[in-house]
């Protein structure tokens, strides 16, 4: 397995958004459609640091989702089409909108984590603030 200091840093953009490894930008990214692969099958990279969360969804709702709302209720409201016309327009222009982005954005979401090696918050004591006795540091 090669160190971290052998692979050149590769943009987010340009890997993420393809559903490549992040380190090596040759690798898959994904099992499936949203479920990542536990390692690159070319560098070996482990994926277990990547937790994009709830991120790509909140991306989504927020520009795809609310639009696409906001073009069915305009068809409505200025067309007052029949319903099978919101299943034939509206219904198709929603799903693609919101569920097309899904796997770029997390793609670019756990690159984006590697790259800038995003972790988890810790907070971070100083020898002032290391409780002691006296301190108040137990029960």
């Amino acid at each position: 397995m090669a160190d971290q200091a052998d692979w050149a840093p590769i943009s987010p953009y340009s890997t993420g958004v393809r559903g490549r490894c992040p380190r090596c930008g040759q690798g898959h990214l994904f099992d499936g459609f949203l479920t990542l692969r536990p390692s690159c099958e070319i560098c070996g990279l482990d994926y277990s640091f990547a937790d994009p969360a709830d991120g790509p969804a909140f991306f989504v709702i927020c520009f795809a989702c609310v639009p696409s709302v906001a073009l069915a209720v305009w068809i409505e409201v200025a067309f007052q089409p029949p319903f099978w016309v919101h299943l034939l327009i509206s219904l198709p222009f929603l799903l693609l909108t919101c569920i097309l982005p899904l796997r770029p954005l997390k793609g670019w979401l756990v690159a984006s984590q590697y790259f800038y090696k995003a972790e988890q918050g810790r907070i971070d004591r100083g020898p002032s603030q290391q409780p002691g006795p006296g301190k108040g540091g137990g029960i």
